[in-house]
């Protein structure tokens, strides 16, 4: 699923709830911070800790002690009082610089330009709500890239981003542009269509040299494309292994939206790092993933929010008819995955419902038989050995980058309490 159609909505500053004191010790350019909380969750295989101190320095832990221990001379002190301190989370799939809707249209009065406005309003909801690093999993232009650079330089409120840019497609498929007039799909394609495998390599080369940190290809066909034509695979086999050998030669993984059995098999097996969706996933699809150790990033927020959309005039007949057509099987493959032994990783497609609401994604999982350790397992260490950041994230422990975030209740026993987060902070930055 794709959103790359943009929407313009004013936000509003979140709040946060109580229980949490600032004690400022030093200005708020302090290098240092010390947070004292009442229990701290290292990583989901770990044990809850009691009253802890964990201290930032230069925005990575620089140790971590049990009991409320004073901190350096000049530290800003940051004083939560009944929460849980847990890994900052990650989300393997959103769309910042889009908002759900259905005007495919607007793509052609919007200008990319405006992406970023809309992107970096999402950017703060996005990290407001716990989510300290995401994988932007499809944009257009330089959008994306943009608002990397924003987050890191701390000049936009926001996550740390790894960005796709735009995905990479077959010509009139899912990511390319449909729906207009012929003239019209050629003046607003993105270039990143190919046909053959030698194309394909090419575009892959184009998409690094244009600053992606991941490649994002459409294995199959969408849901919320305007082209009718079903679900199956659209690349050939030599298409796809074209695609993934030469992402692999330049250091990239290979992220593939992916709904129908015969593309989630085939991008498996072709060296594809990770399946996107992965809605019609069989017994078949299943062998080739597990035998590649092949990821399933199952985005189930996105089914519920485009089921919340429905008869409402929102989606066009097309896009309607495919939402339904997936309805029952969205309730129960990642079960399927799950009881098979696919490693699974924690991803949304944020976009295609509200920014904000990614933690709505546990309920789900563990309503398709994951533990709330194992789903909150997905959304730290297992979400950072897909991105290749094991060391850097996913853990509240020395030498990591300070993302943490508090909660009320404990996550190891109730992954829901991670719908309402009462602090951030994101590389050593409070977010207010």
């Amino acid at each position: 699923m794709r959103i790359i159609g943009h929407l313009a909505i004013a936000a509003a500053a979140l709040g946060f709830g109580t229980g949490v004191q600032a004690q400022d010790a030093a200005p708020e350019t302090a290098r240092t911070t010390v947070i004292h909380a009442d229990r701290l969750v290292v990583d989901a295989a770990s044990p809850v800790r009691g009253p802890s101190t964990v201290v930032v320095t230069d925005g990575r832990i620089a140790s971590i002690a049990d009991g409320f221990v004073e901190g350096p001379a000049g530290a800003r002190v940051v004083r939560l009082d009944g929460k849980t301190l847990v890994p900052g989370l990650v989300d393997l799939h959103v769309h910042l610089t889009g908002d759900p809707g259905g005007d495919f249209w607007k793509e052609a009065i919007e200008p990319v330009e405006w992406s970023v406005v809309v992107g970096t309003k999402n950017a703060a909801r996005t990290v407001r709500a716990g989510f300290t690093t995401v994988r932007e999993a499809g944009s257009g232009g330089a959008s994306a890239y943009a608002l990397r650079r924003g987050t890191e330089d701390g000049m936009i409120v926001g996550p740390r981003i790894v960005a796709a840019g735009a995905p990479i497609s077959i010509i009139g498929g899912h990511g390319d542009v449909t729906g207009f007039l012929p003239e019209v799909n050629e003046l607003l394609s993105s270039g990143m269509t190919c046909t053959g495998a030698s194309e394909c390599a090419a575009k892959v080369r184009r998409a690094s040299r244009n600053g992606a940190d991941v490649i994002k290809i459409t294995a199959t066909g969408g849901v919320l494309s305007q082209q009718g034509r079903g679900l199956e695979a659209h690349f050939s086999d030599d298409e796809m292994k074209s695609i993934a050998d030469t992402a692999h030669s330049l250091g990239l993984k290979v992220m593939a939206h992916a709904h129908g059995a015969r593309g989630i098999e085939a991008a498996s097996r072709a060296g594809i790092d990770t399946i996107e969706h992965g809605t019609y996933i069989d017994d078949a699809a299943i062998r080739e993933m597990k035998k590649n150790g092949t990821v399933l990033v199952p985005t189930l927020m996105a089914f519920q929010g485009v089921a919340e959309r429905l008869g409402k005039g929102i989606y066009t007949p097309v896009v309607e008819d495919k939402i339904r057509a997936v309805a029952d099987v969205a309730r129960t493959f990642m079960r399927k995955a799950h009881d098979a032994g696919v490693r699974i990783a924690f991803g949304t497609d944020a976009g295609v419902f509200e920014h904000g609401r990614n933690a709505g994604e546990f309920a789900l999982m563990m309503g398709q038989g994951m533990t709330s350790r194992e789903a909150l397992a997905a959304a730290t260490t297992g979400a950072a050995a897909v991105l290749d950041m094991e060391g850097q994230i996913g853990r509240i422990a020395p030498g990591y980058s300070a993302d943490i975030i508090a909660v009320d209740g404990d996550p190891t026993e109730d992954a829901r309490v991670l719908e309402t987060v009462g602090w951030v902070m994101a590389r050593g930055r409070v977010i207010d």
